[in-house]
């Protein structure tokens, strides 16, 4: 068993328990509606075992991995940006409501710079760990890739008409879009399949937003 891999898995526990019963009593205080307390303590038993098994999966093979790691960094990073900075609070205001966010002198255009440059940042990102896990590199590498990244932020509850998100759900949407891709590879089924069935998954996901926002 790979210690290092055991205490990190402990300590992510501890932070996600943190961090969700901080989020609650926020919303508390604001008087927000929230889950009721059963439903809430299951939801942190349900996290605590996911990152547990993890953890103890990661344990006894190798170890954790630096591909986690920085997959970790940058979720945070990305996470503290988008809810505690006023940055963070321009993107969502202009992603909702892009005139609105105007007229209360957000620089739209500065705004949008900033995302798409943030999005080259991370697909570079994206590539680098994808070419070292490779040990190689190609021009198809990757090539298809779009369509998960997409449909993990809808499977993450990220909404069409925009505004509306979170960095920690589509992290988890990658994980279950990721999840299907291998379960799909063992059971043996084509590619061309594949992309049939990520595909009603995310028409099931953008349908259920819509319906949702109404």
């Amino acid at each position: 068993m790979h210690t290092l891999s055991l205490v990190v898995g402990v300590i992510a526990i501890v932070l996600a328990i943190y961090s969700q019963i901080k989020h609650r009593k926020n919303m508390q205080h604001y008087n927000f509606e929230v889950l009721s307390k059963p439903v809430f303590i299951a939801k942190l038993i349900f996290i605590s075992v996911l990152i547990g098994v993890v953890a103890v999966v990661l344990a006894q093979y190798r170890g954790l991995s630096w591909s986690i790691v920085i997959v970790a960094i940058v979720t945070f990073v990305y996470n503290f940006m988008m809810e505690k900075t006023r940055l963070g609070r321009y993107i969502y205001g202009v992603g909702g409501n892009a005139e609105a966010a105007a007229l209360a002198g957000v620089s739209v255009n500065k705004i949008r710079l900033f995302v798409f440059a943030s999005m080259g940042l991370m697909t570079a990102l994206g590539g680098i760990l994808f070419a070292s896990r490779l040990q190689s590199a190609s021009t198809t590498a990757g090539a298809g890739f779009e369509l998960d990244a997409i449909a993990s932020c809808y499977i993450g509850g990220t909404s069409t008409s925009g505004g509306i998100g979170k960095v920690t759900n589509t992290i988890i949407g990658a994980l279950v879009i990721m999840s299907l891709t291998n379960g799909l590879n063992l059971m043996g089924v084509g590619i061309a399949y594949q992309y049939i069935i990520k595909g009603i998954i995310f028409i099931i996901a953008v349908a259920f937003d819509v319906m949702n926002r109404k």
